[in-house]
């Protein structure tokens, strides 16, 4: 696909679609909402086999961000327009120089983590039908680009987007995005690379163009995918995937298989690319019980790419370790529990195990990964607390190649509908 096609798709989806009917509009007002997170982010990591005075062994902060959000309706007409807004607050509640880069917080010149950041950014929509376009601030959620609001406050990236559902069941997506807003930044920023778990700080850029779609048939029980993603003069990517449930008896059987090729783009400002990754993930729900198991091979001659700094739809990726190195093979195994199931609505729980070799570590010999993880999360169901969110979770991860890793994160969340 040529760089044009990605970035003209917007203008084609909406050609497409101006003699179908105006669906109706609730109101620019009337369709109005808004919401306002609190979350409270206690975050460490002992990256216990570091030794010496020059290097951090520990990463560990402490912050309260807040999260406002507000979407308009659309105004009546052929054409719908509107506005979202999103307002982010992030406040240092503890941190120290030798403590810093958590992914929490912004880390100032002179070491230390900064006492607050906030950003403010909008989006002017349009709607005609079942087709959207947006402009502005994004949060798009793809297989090439995943939204990974894992720490404190989320990530968005700045440009054009298009989501058409004009077909039953079918979804396509276009977009192209110039800058991105990290996790723990204020400001815009031009886009890096990741292979595996290393950033590419050699080289960036200004311009992130997609397109796919999803089609979703058999019940919803099935959906198909096909995506293409390209970082541009650095390297582009495709995704084919499959997603299928099918119940058996009291059992629910799940499959999510993926596969992804990449290799350099335009100037190959990190170099040439040759990546290729499959994976597998199979499961098994009954009750309140669901068991995983999952299979991870990275083949070519590098790491899985991906736009820094996020993680990936891969089967076997995880927060802490990608799994995702050049020739990697991994396995996973997982349990997760609904204590509703029991009479105890809002308690969940997961343990997870990975183990991943045949690492090509350009050192001589075989690299190897583990981890094992073990989340627990509660929602209060009643009382003066209904809504508020509690989640632990604890990381054991081990390599012998890459730092090994101890982890340990605590996260309360509270959001108040405004309206």
């Amino acid at each position: 696909m040529k760089k044009i096609s990605c970035v003209m798709l917007p203008a084609g989806l909406a050609a497409g679609i101006v003699q179908l009917p105006a669906v109706a509009a609730e109101g620019f007002i009337e369709g109005s909402s808004a919401t306002l997170q609190a979350r409270n982010y206690y975050f460490s990591r002992d990256f216990s086999d570091i030794v010496g005075p020059n290097r951090q062994s520990k990463a560990e902060e402490w912050a309260q961000g807040f999260i406002l959000t507000f979407k308009s309706g659309y105004t009546p007409g052929p054409v719908g327009f509107g506005v979202d807004a999103i307002g982010l607050l992030g406040l240092k509640l503890d941190s120290s120089p030798d403590r810093v880069n958590t992914g929490l917080l912004p880390v100032k010149d002179d070491g230390r983590a900064a006492d607050e950041y906030s950003r403010l950014g909008a989006t002017l929509k349009a709607r005609l039908s079942n087709t959207e376009l947006k402009i502005g601030e994004l949060q798009p959620n793809l297989p090439v680009l995943t939204f990974s609001d894992i720490r404190l406050l989320p990530p968005s990236y700045q440009g054009v987007g298009i989501t058409s559902a004009e077909i039953a069941g079918l979804t396509l997506q276009g977009g192209h995005l110039t800058s991105t807003s990290l996790r723990n930044e204020a400001g815009d920023e031009k886009m890096l690379a990741m292979l595996g778990h290393l950033p590419q700080r050699q080289a960036d850029s200004d311009a992130f163009n997609y397109a796919g779609g999803d089609y979703a048939f058999n019940g919803n029980r099935t959906t198909l995918s096909a995506w293409y993603g390209q970082l541009e003069d650095i390297y582009e990517q495709g995704f084919l995937g499959l997603k299928h449930s099918q119940p058996v008896g009291d059992w629910v059987l799940g499959a999510n298989l993926g596969y992804y090729t990449a290799k350099e783009d335009g100037d190959a400002l990190i170099g040439d690319i040759d990546n290729r990754a499959f994976f597998s993930l199979l499961s098994a729900r009954h009750g309140g019980h669901t068991f995983y198991v999952g299979y991870q091979g990275i083949y070519g001659d590098d790491a899985f790419p991906r736009v820094f700094a996020n993680v990936s739809p891969l089967g076997n990726e995880v927060p802490t370790f990608e799994f995702a190195s050049a020739d990697e093979r991994s396995w996973q195994v997982r349990y997760d529990y609904d204590f509703a199931a029991v009479g105890i609505p809002g308690l969940t729980t997961t343990l997870r195990y990975i183990t991943g070799d045949n690492v090509d570590t350009g050192l001589g010999y075989e690299g190897k990964d583990r981890e094992r993880d073990l989340d627990i999360g509660y929602v209060v169901q009643s009382g003066s607390l209904k809504g508020l969110g509690v989640k632990v979770r604890n990381v054991v991860a081990r390599s012998n190649y890459r730092s090994d890793i101890d982890e340990n994160r605590l996260i309360f969340s509270y959001t108040w509908n405004l309206f």
